[in-house]
């Protein structure tokens, strides 16, 4: 089944962890900021909805366009990356594909660490950004709304999510295990990015560490995230200081450039990094000193343990769940479609139906039930013809071309 509105596509384009590396990723992520001068432009240019979902693994736009070229190159001009790597690693889905494509990515079956359950918030989040500034309406409300619902259903019925998932709980598992003692080490949480405030979180509730430092640009926000943990909160001018200081240090700062480099670390002691920012926050030269050791995101999507191996015989009940719903999706949208003919049909009858009220009131001869009769007759053609268009899909476009030239609709008009 082939979906269009008004002769537009729904596309789904973008960049992942599954054919771009960790630079590329970052090239094409964007900010807040980038996401809302994206979706403006985008509204500017005739777009009547938009989604856009930018994460560590992957960065994409979902929209009804003519051409996805359009998606393509507002995603290149507002990002740092550009239309001939684009060619080379990205990827455009198209309708049916494209709705199957995001029912996958929000229910973690696309996901780098399968099953993770942080993609659907930032789903939903970028829903509300697009609102927000007029962008997202019925279609794509209904569109997010039913891949929640898959989520939801798939993380009740299956074992998929079971324990913890997600980049935070890699980066919690890598720690535990690389460094000994950890209860006793010092850690120190550099921005208060989700996935960072995320593996903080983590770090408390399974090595019973109480001395983690968190430092942030933002003193303000550091202090409000500090106070849902127990972490102590130092200047950001005391960063180097901090460092020398530490034995693990996570960065996540949500800079669009680096914000830590070789140039600020003064110690001859073992020091672990993880980066756990797109697009990456750790300068590579930090791996120039000899006792750092540098971790980002795509060498902890690599770690996995026997949980994460446990999750992969549910996802054929997690499969059979999503298309459960993305079929009701698609049935709603289809019948969606014959709104506008349905609408003009009844608009035409209500035109023919006032017209003969007035020849019959000029004859004196209407009676006042003859309205309501009318009017019932209206309903239930206009309801005969929905129900059998829902009932006969495949005859559908034949039988609104039919109704259209029998009571010269304009369609267009009611969409």
């Amino acid at each position: 089944m082939e979906v269009s509105n008004n002769k537009k596509h729904f596309y789904a384009i973008g960049v992942s962890y599954k054919n771009a590396d960790l630079k590329t990723r970052g090239d094409f992520s964007l900010s807040l900021e980038q996401k809302d001068t994206l979706t403006l432009e985008a509204k500017r240019e005739g777009v009547e909805e938009i989604l856009i979902n930018s994460t560590c693994n992957r960065t994409e736009i979902y929209a009804h366009v003519n051409h996805p070229i359009q998606l393509i190159n507002l995603l290149c001009k507002h990002s740092k990356g550009s239309l001939g790597v684009f060619n080379e690693i990205g990827y455009t889905h198209k309708n049916n594909a494209a709705f199957h494509h995001i029912f996958k990515v929000g229910t973690g079956l696309d996901s780098q660490i399968l099953g993770d359950f942080e993609i659907i918030g930032q789903l939903k989040q970028g829903f509300f950004r697009s609102k927000k500034l007029g962008m997202g309406h019925g279609f794509m409300e209904r569109l997010v709304n039913a891949v929640i619902q898959a989520s939801k259903r798939i993380k009740t019925e299956t074992k998929i999510s079971s324990g913890a998932t997600s980049v935070a709980f890699a980066s919690v598992q890598y720690i535990i295990n690389t460094i000994e003692d950890i209860s006793e080490k010092n850690i120190l949480l550099f921005g208060t990015g989700k996935i960072g405030r995320n593996t903080c979180e983590n770090l408390i509730k399974h090595t019973e560490n109480d001395h983690i430092v968190l430092i942030n640009r933002t003193h303000e926000k550091a202090k409000h995230i500090a106070g849902k943990f127990n972490v102590l909160v130092k200047e950001y001018g005391e960063l180097p200081t901090e460092i020398r200081k530490t034995d693990v240090l996570i960065v996540a700062t949500g800079a669009q450039q680096p914000t830590i480099s070789k140039d600020i670390i003064h110690k001859d002691t073992p020091l672990l990094i993880l980066d756990l920012s797109i697009p990456s926050n750790v300068h590579s030269n930090v791996e120039e000193l000899e006792h750092v050791t540098l971790i980002n995101l795509d060498s902890l999507s690599q770690i996995t343990n026997k949980a994460l191996e446990d999750r992969r015989q549910y996802i054929p009940q997690a499969e059979t769940i999503l298309e459960e719903v993305k079929v009701e999706f698609l049935q709603w949208l289809e019948h969606r479609q014959y709104a506008p003919a349905l609408r003009a049909l009844k608009a035409k009858l209500t035109a023919q139906q006032s017209s003969e009220i007035k020849n019959q009131e000029k004859k004196a001869v209407l009676k006042p039930e003859a309205v309501s009769v009318s009017d019932q007759m209206i309903q239930k053609i206009t309801g005969q013809l929905a129900n059998y268009l829902k009932e006969n899909p495949s005859k559908a476009s034949s039988t609104l071309d039919v109704i259209q030239e029998v009571f010269q609709l304009d369609i267009k008009a009611h969409e």
